[in-house]
């Protein structure tokens, strides 16, 4: 029987009434943080970020939820607020070219124009009738001035690929505010230039980075989280504003390819890639979220709902104090959040909350995900990552090999265990960036842990200030099999540096063996070659929240306490933690605490089981 979900309707933990919930508690906590103090010339009218201590140049796209909230609670704070938002953006990131800044900050980058032409638009389109002519009138010819920007400036090479799709929609929907025809003969050019960036083998969207360069293995630029939600979301809010069918059939397909990377309590895994330095564990930290995507095109496939809700969820379970957190171990971690994680995805939630309502022909109940089945394995060529489902765990294994841009040292490859979770426990292991770096400082936070390191499991040597690991390794080779119900992914790279250089005194060659079973997991860590001088390790971080009690049952076996089970950590080797600044490493990618384990010998093997108690 088919099921309407309406805002406000729905049974508790249902995505509208959950999403509705998460907007007015951050739209709140966005408010009070609007500086009000005239004296502060510069920030006046702008949502003061408390960790970062500036205003993020692209808070004016609140004044969108400003405005719903508006009409939600007829409190006519967010009707001012968004008035005095407006006018920061003018004062303090708007160019005399059109365009506004990113960071009011002379040089930042213009792209992000486009993002806010589109809360503009649906500001005006929704809850207009809240403000006052003139005022309208105001915002509309600022539009325009942007509108003119994005149309003579962009192109499908401006920026990476998120850019010209959000245009396509971003001009088509200003085109139709402003009744003009060039705007959205534009924006159709942008779609149909978007659909020849979808990959051949595994319909994955490509142009975060470098588009038109492929990599020794044949892979283009692919980045999760930014398709997920910024991309993805975009082009079906095109598709469905210009009810092209062509666009919405290939962004279904899209859809649910890129579902496939989703874990079962809503985390996004994108372990692998190009700009996993921007990863955290719901998604990516300044674009805007997933929801509308799945949510307004839940009517082709169910499955889509669900998505969305359990993303919606694992955002409520990282809002503290009314804001969202960069990660489910920030609190613990006693690390602050930006604003910019809320301000975005408040967004993206207010979208769905103002679109028309879906219809499912599926009881939620029923819906089940890719990664919820037990699949065993799926090999993705166009990044070179196998997805493992055995049992209650769920494994990415990557050796994609496109870095992104002119960067080193970003997304882990090299045969690299990226992911490993457990459905009692959630992920057990999850990569960083192979080096934290502040590839764009106005949206990462800055790691002042002198002891801080890559999570991502991995053989290692150290020269000087020269790091040499398997997982930097471009040209590893992965084989996968399964025999008797058990998956092994063998592994065979380098210690090699950031510029893929051996060690001085020649190849160290690696092998690592990774093999899942129903109720146990296996890593095998080898190498041969001249060791050189200092010691090879095998590095082993191990996700456990601070609150977790770590045990030593004997050198070879660790025990961690996770609430309603226990996992058990046993090596032929001798097991030792490594120092730490406050009793776990911490990563702002993706947001995650871990116990640092060292092992040593040319063959160690550790297993991970996980038991009740």
């Amino acid at each position: 029987m088919d099921q309407w979900w309406l805002p406000g309707t729905q049974g508790p933990g249902s995505l509208y009434q959950l999403s509705n919930q998460l907007v007015t508690v951050w739209g709140q906590s966005l408010l009070n943080l609007q500086v009000l103090d005239t004296s502060r010339k510069d920030d006046y009218g702008g949502i003061f970020c408390p960790t970062n201590k500036i205003v993020h140049g692209r808070v004016g796209d609140t004044i969108y939820p400003f405005l719903h909230l508006a009409k939600q609670t007829k409190d006519q704070r967010y009707v001012d607020g968004a008035v005095l938002l407006f006018r920061w953006m003018e004062r303090r990131v708007s160019q005399e070219d059109g365009s506004w800044l990113n960071e009011p900050v002379k040089g930042a980058w213009k792209g992000t124009t486009i993002f806010s032409i589109i809360a503009l638009c649906d500001a005006l389109h929704y809850h207009g009738d809240l403000l006052d002519e003139s005022f309208k009138q105001e915002v509309k010819v600022r539009l325009k001035k942007a509108g003119d920007y994005v149309y003579n400036n962009f192109s499908i090479d401006y920026g990476n690929i998120n850019y010209p799709i959000a245009a396509a929609y971003g001009l088509s929907l200003l085109g139709d505010q402003l009744d003009i025809q060039s705007y959205k003969v534009k924006g159709r050019e942008f779609a149909q230039l978007a659909l020849s960036h979808i990959t051949k083998k595994d319909s994955l969207v490509y142009g975060e980075g470098d588009v038109y360069q492929p990599s020794p293995k044949g892979c283009y630029a692919i980045d999760l989280g930014y398709n997920v939600e910024e991309s993805l979301p975009n082009l079906v809010l095109y598709g469905l504003l210009t009810k092209d069918e062509e666009v919405l059939q290939a962004v279904t397909r899209l859809l649910q390819t890129h579902m496939e990377f989703m874990l079962p309590d809503g985390g996004w895994d994108n372990s692998w890639g190009t700009r996993n330095y921007k990863w955290t564990y719901w998604g990516s930290r300044t674009s805007d979220g997933c929801q509308p995507a799945y949510t307004l095109l839940a009517d082709r496939d169910p499955r889509f709902y669900k998505v969305a809700l359990k993303n919606t969820q694992l955002l409520q379970q990282c809002t503290h104090d009314g804001l969202l957190y960069g990660g489910p171990h920030y609190v613990s971690h006693k690390v602050p959040p930006s604003v910019h994680h809320t301000f975005c995805h408040i967004k993206a939630l207010t979208t769905i909350l103002d679109q028309a309502p879906v219809k499912l022909t599926t009881a939620e109940s029923k819906l089940v995900l890719p990664r919820e089945t037990t699949y065993g394995s799926r090999f993705f060529a166009d990044i070179q990552t196998w997805l493992i489902s055995k049992g209650s765990y769920r494994a990415t294994i990557t050796g994609y090999d496109k870095e992104y841009k002119k960067t080193k040292q970003g997304h882990a490859t090299g045969g690299a265990l990226t992911m490993l979770w457990h459905e009692a426990t959630g992920p057990l292991v999850a990569a960083s960036m192979n080096e934290y770096q502040l590839f764009e400082a106005g949206n990462m936070q800055v790691d002042t842990d002198p002891v801080s390191m890559t999570l991502t499991p991995r053989i290692e040597w150290r020269s000087g200030e020269t790091l040499y690991m398997n997982i930097s390794d471009l040209s590893a080779e992965i084989q996968e099999k399964t025999s008797n119900g058990v998956i092994t992914v063998s592994t065979r790279s380098r210690l090699v540096n950031k510029d893929q250089q051996d060690p001085p005194k020649g190849p160290v060659v690696c092998r690592v063996v990774y093999t899942f079973a129903n109720n146990k997991v296996t890593c095998r860590f080898s190498y041969e070659g001249i060791v050189p001088d200092g010691v090879i390790s095998i590095v082993f971080p191990v996700i456990s929240r601070s609150t977790e009690q770590l045990k030593a049952v004997n050198d070879h076996i660790l025990t961690i306490d996770k609430g309603n089970v226990t996992l058990k950590l046993t090596s032929n080797q001798d097991i030792l933690v490594l120092p730490t600044t406050t009793g776990r490493v911490f990563n702002f990618v993706p947001g995650l605490e871990a116990i640092p384990l060292a092992l040593e010998g040319r063959d160690v093997k550790i297993e991970l089981e996980v038991m009740k108690k």
